[in-house]
C-alpha cells in the first residue's frame, strides 16, 4: 500500500557546526531518483577532496524502499547509520544528507561521533526547512468549449488543483485530487456541468 503522503527536503542547502574542533558540514538535497542521490553525493565529494570524511545517507521512495549509508571511514555504524536514522525518524523520504568533516585534532569517541554526525543532519532539517508532499490521483475532466470557461473556474474557486488543460475537438482540464474525494467530486461535476462532462482516471503524483 502507498503511503498518503510523505515529508522531504524544502530545498538544497548546507548548515554547518563545529563540534571539539571538528567542522561538521551537512548537505542536504531532495533527490527523486537514487541515481540523483548518488550524483549529489559525488558533487559534494568532489567540492571536499581534502576533508577528512564525506559520510552520506539517503531515503528513496514514498514507503523509504531504498535506504543506503556510507561512514567514508568513520568507525563502523557512527556516521552513515545514525544520519540514515535522523532523516527515517523524521520520516523523511526522497532526500540525501551528505555530512563533510574537517578533522579539528580532537576525538570524539564513537558516541560523539554518532551523536555529531545525526545531530548535524537533525540541525540541517530544522535550517532548511521540510515540506510534505500528498498523494494525489490525476484525473482528466473533458467538457465541451462553451463550458470549459467556467468549469475552470467552478474547479479552481472550490479548492481542487487544476494542473493543467489542454484545447482540442474538447477541452482537457487535468486535475490532482485526493482519492478520497473521488466519488464526490464525480457527483460533483454532473452536477454543475450538467451531466455534459465525462471523467477519466489516471495515474498517480505527489504534491504539497
Amino acid at each position: 500500500m502507498k503511503a498518503d503522503q510523505y515529508v522531504t527536503v524544502a530545498r538544497e542547502g548546507v548548515h554547518e557546526s563545529e563540534i571539539n574542533r571538528s567542522r561538521f558540514l551537512c548537505a542536504l538535497a531532495p533527490a527523486a531518483t537514487e541515481r540523483e542521490a548518488q550524483e549529489f553525493v559525488a558533487r559534494i565529494r568532489k567540492e571536499h577532496l581534502t576533508a577528512s570524511h564525506n559520510c552520506y545517507a539517503y531515503v528513496i521512495g514514498a514507503d523509504a524502499s531504498v535506504q543506503k549509508a556510507s561512514d567514508d571511514g568513520e568507525p563502523g555504524g557512527t556516521a552513515g547509520v545514525p544520519m540514515l536514522q535522523m532523516l527515517t525518524r523524521r520520516d523523511i523520504r526522497y532526500a540525501v544528507a551528505v555530512v563533510t568533516r574537517y578533522y579539528g585534532g580532537v576525538k570524539l569517541g564513537a558516541g560523539g561521533l554518532i551523536r555529531a554526525y545525526g545531530g548535524v543532519v537533525g540541525e540541517a532539517l530544522d535550517v532548511l526547512g521540510t515540506v510534505t508532499r500528498h498523494r494525489y490521483r490525476l484525473v482528466t475532466v473533458t467538457v465541451d468549449h462553451q463550458r470549459a470557461g467556467k468549469t475552470e473556474n467552478d474547479l479552481r474557486s472550490t479548492g481542487r488543483t487544476v494542473l493543467g488543460v489542454r484545447y482540442g475537438a474538447a477541452v482537457e482540464i487535468e486535475v490532482a485530487l485526493p482519492e478520497a474525494d473521488l466519488p464526490a467530486f464525480g457527483a460533483w461535476l454532473a452536477d454543475s456541468t450538467a451531466g455534459s462532462a465525462t471523467l477519466t482516471e489516471g495515474g498517480e503524483t505527489y504534491a504539497p
